[in-house]
């Protein structure tokens, strides 16, 4: 398939730079207005209940009842966010999902964790595009405090990751990983 034929964000999800000022990015940016418009309504919820329901509406789809969000929450786009069951995601948290997230099922995420799928090139020249790769955390894992998950990590199932590090590289299952950048601590 040709560049021209993909969509913006098929071009995102694949790792494919692009640029800022590539017209489709307008398309991005209409979904990035959405989202904005519901993140007050979203970080303003009273109940559990009232907080699934509008990130629903910011992600497209039902949060399951077994998940819980505690506000403030902030997120880009949103669109590119898949929440399992019996999901726990802390205060503070910001995921930044153009490249894709997935969480599994039975995830523990702590307060202020980064979820991050985009970057920018090194080079100077292309500074001003995206790249974005997705993050997958699976089953069962749990996001310590303060951590940061780069784009293009997937977390093992079982696997924690201790509270500040920040994640580059693949965490197998049933391991911790700790540290900048986090390396293998334990095997659990």
């Amino acid at each position: 398939m040709e560049k021209q034929e993909k969509g913006i964000f098929e071009r995102l999800r694949i790792g494919e730079v692009v640029s800022l000022n590539d017209p489709d990015f307008l398309t991005v940016n209409k979904i990035v207005d959405q989202t904005m418009a519901l993140s007050p309504k979203l970080n303003a919820a009273t109940s559990k209940a009232e907080a699934r329901k509008i990130l629903g509406n910011i992600i497209g789809t039902t949060v399951d009842d077994t998940t819980t969000l505690f506000v403030p929450f902030h997120t880009n786009l949103g669109c590119f966010i898949k929440l399992g069951k019996g999901v726990f995601i802390n205060h503070g948290c910001s995921f930044l999902d153009m490249g894709g997230i997935t969480i599994e099922d039975d995830v523990q995420i702590g307060p202020r964790v980064n979820l991050v799928t985009e970057n920018h090139p090194l080079d100077p020249a292309q500074r001003k595009s995206m790249i974005c790769l997705p993050i997958l955390i699976k089953r069962n894992a749990w996001i310590g405090a303060g951590a940061t998950i780069l784009p293009g990590v997937t977390v093992g199932i079982n696997a924690v990751v201790a509270a500040g590090a920040v994640v580059s590289k693949n965490v197998p299952d049933n391991t911790v990983v700790a540290g900048i950048p986090a390396k293998i601590i334990k095997n659990i």
